[in-house]
């Protein structure tokens, strides 16, 4: 029965139960608390696996068995210095960029594609001063045929949807932008952004499961660096390749056209807003406008009073009680109130 097995759904290796005779090993890990055993294994398996992707397993197992030990612990030492040197930011992108040329070309040797992948990020293309499109593949070797790519591992950026776009706001890299940005300087017939899945920003994340296409912009595509898994890359590769191969140029695309309506949309909701809040602002002031009169005609009205009270001393019963209907007032306001309307 074998040992090992694989949850494609899950992603997942699952390992039935089994037991290694080594004393290396068995040394290796009597000598550690067993509260940090499990941990250590995963961790040599990692650097196994390390070992096996860049190609050393030739000579590490040309190693003698004392020294075993000794290449155990400089792995995992240059495993964990490789990770700590990957996230750091300024460096995290350009590795990422180097990763996805090797991935490719390896794809295109596994399925005997006449495909160039090329590094270009410190490479200005055809927008001055811009380095926008970090690789640069060229299908069947033809200039004409190109399919730009743009790893955006080093920077957490938003969607950038159109229709939710504000114009007059800062600018900032989104991965419509960029997509959009990378294929003109690149003269390519299909973009493709690559993010990686430990950073990607929530306006992402819920719409982009694994990859997606949006008609005209590109495809946007969420890879696992960690685990080195790229597999999404390749599935959107294919997708765009086919697109730039079979993509034939019509009078009028529709997708485009819907691009500009989402923005004139976006334009008329925008003026529909500013006319309510304006709205909202007259009725506001007709309200400041009539509480001011209101006001002005109350300080008239108590003014009367407090003249003919000063002057006969006292006020008739009469008196106080217009003083308390107030009913010129009233009279007085209605008038006013009208033209106040009427504004």
């Amino acid at each position: 029965m074998s040992i090992v097995s694989l949850s494609q759904k899950k992603k997942r290796i699952e390992l039935s139960g089994f037991s290694i005779d080594s004393p290396v090993i068995f040394e290796f890990f009597n000598n550690l608390p067993a509260v940090e055993r499990d941990a250590k294994l995963l961790k040599a398996l990692s650097i196994g696996v390390l070992a096996l992707i860049e190609d050393r397993i030739a000579s590490f197992l040309s190693k003698t068995s004392n020294e075993l030990g000794t290449e155990l612990e400089s792995l995992k030492m240059i495993f964990e210095m490789k990770q700590e040197i990957f996230f750091k930011s300024s460096t995290k992108g350009v590795e990422a960029e180097q990763e996805m040329v090797d991935f490719l070309t390896r794809f295109f040797s596994e399925f005997n594609l006449s495909d160039e992948a090329m590094l270009t990020g410190n490479m200005e293309g055809k927008l001055p001063k811009n380095k926008t499109g970090d690789i640069v593949t060229f299908i069947e070797g033809r200039e004409d045929l190109k399919i730009v790519i743009e790893c955006k591992f080093d920077k957490n950026i938003r969607l950038g949807d159109i229709s939710t776009k504000d114009i007059f706001a800062n600018k900032t890299d989104t991965a419509w932008s960029q997509l959009i940005e990378a294929q003109a300087n690149r003269d390519g017939k299909v973009s493709i952004i690559v993010l990686d899945a430990s950073g990607v920003d929530n306006s992402i994340a819920k719409v982009v499961e694994n990859v997606r296409y949006i008609p005209e912009i590109g495809f946007i595509v969420i890879v696992d660096s960690q685990r080195g898994d790229y597999s999404n890359l390749a599935t959107a590769y294919v997708l765009a390749r086919d697109i730039a191969l079979n993509a034939k140029p019509v009078a009028l695309d529709k997708d485009v056209l819907a691009i500009l309506i989402n923005r004139i949309i976006k334009n008329i909701t925008d003026i529909l807003n500013i006319k309510s809040m304006v709205h909202a602002n007259i009725e506001n002031n007709k309200k400041i406008l009539a509480q001011i009169e209101k006001s002005l005609l109350t300080m008239e009205f108590s003014q009367k009073f407090l003249s003919k009270f000063l002057s006969d001393g006292t006020l008739t019963k009469k008196d106080l009680l217009d003083f308390y209907y107030g009913d010129d007032v009233r009279a007085q306001f209605k008038l006013i109130e009208k033209e106040i309307k009427d504004l």
